[in-house]
């Protein structure tokens, strides 16, 4: 281990985790031991390495499958509250883990600790959420056209889902899904990103444990590894009737497909590309920490980041400088220590993709109002620390219309009504997050109406970056259209059935149709 990592009780906490230091021999996280190829952990905060895991075979896929669906046979007959009762004690577990699981977030994917800490608290808050939920998939009566006739709807399990995460959120999103899941009496198989597999370990550790004090099936919790070769072994599937996948939009048109020719399921967290709308009457005490934190928070890798302000010209240039002053308050650096507000990007691929978007930009005609560029020296060994930017661009610049996963924040001009705001920040092809500053009611309203935003989430007076959980999550067009976390999202990991039951002594038929023997 690292100093850094040992100055802050990184050794300390794989070893509560049960994540070894060198970890060659876990694959699957269900005592399936692979024969696969090695994928290396290096932390983007010192370069190192923090340990080692075998991908998945074709072999130890089909292993995982059989347990998962032999698991799925017991698990769907277990009363549901019963079912939230296993989700509980996963939530205290994690209560319980918050500060090592926190801090290996923090280390193996780059993001502040208080962010990493965060992402364990959307866990916890997550299992409360579906412990409720698990004594309210309710069904409904719907009145029949035939006397003596009742119909129903209820919800059954769906079988194996199947959850591909991204690294920018290594252990959150899979919450979302695998806890809903579980309370509907499915059984998951995770794929995480091989960028934080370490991760993915130590959650699966967790949830082992409470399965195991419970005499509950392991199969009931998976894990696979590996890159999109693995992936691609859960997308072709029939056994998995849902693929609930998180990443990119290139990503996502590849899994969507693949599902939709055998027919299956697919639930796509892909693309934002996030605007702000700052009005004449926006309040800067509102707007500076909303846009500044959207653009650097997890050193802009939150598909919720703020990658636009648009600003009404009347007050842009008070608005541009005080955005600008902010950043040059920023502090740049380990992630583990709290004084800093940025960590840094996941690896040096990001690292040139930002520096590439920053130069595409400035071809295409942006100014560059707060410089970027790569951080050298001590403490930013990895290469993998960056300056956020700041350009004043047009909304039809090709690098605007694209999501750049780094903290770029565009600047740009509306004039006149709040409706022509609305139809720049519509106008790109993502529609994850998007939100509007203002104090005028009908602006607000405006935004909010059909003829307002287009995307799935739509703020007033708070950024675009974060969401509670007790919201459906997820955004429109190129984003996927899926939905996670709160509402009624968990509908998606069900399948639905319509019940008719005649208790009468006669046998009408419906829409009055006689047939007469």
């Amino acid at each position: 281990m690292s100093t850094i990592a040992q100055q802050f009780g990184m050794t300390e906490a794989l070893e509560i985790l049960g994540v070894k230091a060198i970890n060659e021999g876990t694959s699957t996280g269900n005592n399936h031991f692979s024969n696969g190829e090695i994928i290396e952990s290096y932390s983007p905060v010192d370069g190192q390495l923090i340990g080692k895991v075998k991908t998945t075979t074709a072999e130890d896929y089909e292993k995982v499958m059989q347990t998962a669906t032999a698991a799925f046979l017991k698990f769907r007959a277990m009363p549901a509250p019963q079912r939230g009762e296993i989700v509980r004690q996963f939530g205290n577990k994690l209560r319980e883990l918050k500060e090592p699981l926190g801090k290996l977030v923090s280390y193996e994917m780059g993001k502040s600790l208080q962010e990493g800490y965060g992402e364990v608290q959307e866990m916890i808050d997550i299992c409360d959420f579906a412990v409720g939920l698990s004594r309210q998939l309710n069904g409904q009566t719907i009145p029949s056209e035939r006397p003596g006739h009742v119909m129903r709807e209820q919800w059954h399990p769906i079988g194996v889902v199947g959850i591909i995460s991204a690294f920018n959120f290594p252990v959150a999103v899979w919450s979302w899904n695998t806890a809903l899941a579980w309370i509907c009496g499915d059984v998951c198989v995770w794929k995480a990103s091989e960028k934080a597999p370490l991760c993915s370990i130590a959650c699966q550790n967790i949830i082992a444990g409470v399965l195991k004090a419970n005499n509950l099936p392991e199969g009931i919790s998976c894990i696979i590894n590996g890159n999109y070769k693995v992936g691609e072994m859960m997308t072709t599937d029939f056994r998995i009737p849902l693929i609930s996948a998180t990443g990119s939009t290139r990503m996502g048109r590849i899994v969507g497909a693949t599902v939709a020719q055998r027919f299956g399921k697919s639930l796509l967290e892909l693309g934002g590309n996030n605007a702000i709308i700052i009005t004449p009457t926006a309040d800067l005490k509102v707007v500076v920490p909303g846009a500044v934190f959207g653009a650097v928070g997890t050193a802009g890798q939150r598909c919720t980041s703020t990658r636009r302000l648009i600003i009404h010209e009347s007050v842009y240039d008070k608005v541009r400088d005080a955005i600008v002053g902010a950043y040059g308050q920023l502090t740049i650096g380990n992630p583990l220590d709290q004084k800093n507000h940025i960590g840094p990007l996941i690896d040096i691929d990001a690292v040139n993709t930002y520096l590439a978007a920053i130069e595409k930009a400035k071809a295409e005609g942006g100014k560059v109002l707060v410089e970027g560029g790569v951080l050298s020296g001590q403490g930013y060994e990895s290469g993998c620390y960056v300056k956020p930017a700041i350009i004043e661009a047009e909304n039809s610049f090709e690098i605007v219309q694209h999501e750049t996963f780094a903290p770029i924040l565009y600047l740009m001009k509306y004039r006149g009504e709040v409706e022509n705001a609305i139809v720049l920040q519509n106008g790109v092809a993502q529609g994850l997050s998007s939100a509007i500053m203002t104090n005028e009611m009908k602006e607000a309203e405006k935004f909010l109406s059909f003829a307002g935003s287009d995307c799935g989430i739509a703020n007033v007076n708070i950024g675009t970056s974060g969401a509670e959980i007790g919201g459906a999550f997820g955004g429109e067009k190129e984003t996927g259209g899926g939905r996670e976390s709160g509402s009624d999202s968990w509908k998606v990991y069900m399948r639905r059935q319509t019940n008719t039951v005649n208790y009468s002594d006669q046998l009408p038929l419906a829409q009055g149709i006689k047939f007469d023997l």
